[in-house]
């Protein structure tokens, strides 16, 4: 069964290259992102773990912890580092997930059940383990990206829909297309005029279900 928005993600032991923990307890008040690669070594990859890396202290700004997969070792993710840090400029202080025996890419249903990683094995093998999870607090799927090998994903994007999910999660509110920090909200359907002027004041009503208001604070 795939993992599907508002699912519970499971709360597996996991072995990183910072040591083991369970999910959950990883997780803890915070939001989390898990992001996945087929395999370490591999050009695209290395530049987003680079991406990443550089948007450190935007992660904590949003209280969001962040977690690679990579279905080799702990050692090789430990070399690895190096080299997305001499790529990327940026040294990556969160953890790698050794998922070698493909438990967290099954569990996650980037994967089939049968799927195993034969002797020699390239990218390829493992080519559909290329996803963004956005989880919350609650330890519930909040948002899930999946990318093909070629085209590098844009963290940017990640960073603006967790801003929006922050949002939408804490406030009532929704956002609409290319929304941006600061810009205008829509107002849930399910409010009427009298509850949305009560709750959010001074709103643009576009369409009689379309209603814009200011981000709240």
């Amino acid at each position: 069964m795939a993992l599907r928005i508002n699912d519970e993600i499971p709360n597996l032991t996991v072995t990183t290259d910072q040591g083991s923990f369970a999910l959950h307890d990883w997780i803890g008040d915070d939001w989390a992102i898990i992001f996945s690669h087929p395999k370490d070594f591999t050009p695209v990859c290395t530049t987003e773990f680079g991406a990443v890396a550089r948007l450190d202290a935007e992660w904590k700004k949003r209280g969001t912890k962040v977690l690679g997969v990579s279905v080799d070792g702990v050692e090789e993710h430990k070399r690895w580092k190096k080299d997305i840090e001499t790529a990327g400029g940026a040294a990556p202080q969160f953890p790698i997930i050794a998922d070698d025996g493909l438990e967290i890419s099954k569990a996650f249903d980037m994967l089939p059940a049968e799927a195993y990683l034969p002797d020699g094995r390239t990218p390829n093998d493992s080519a559909t383990v290329r996803a963004v999870f956005i989880i919350g607090p609650d330890k519930m799927l909040k948002l899930s990206m999946t990318y093909p090998m070629t085209v590098g994903r844009n963290f940017g994007e990640v960073l603006r829909a967790l801003d929006a999910l922050q949002l939408s999660t804490g406030k009532g509110v929704a956002t609409p297309a290319d929304w941006q920090v600061g810009q205008d909200v829509v107002i849930p359907a399910t409010l009427s005029d009298e509850d949305a002027k009560a709750k959010f004041g001074e709103f643009e009503t576009v369409l009689p279900y379309l209603r814009m208001t200011k981000a709240p604070q």
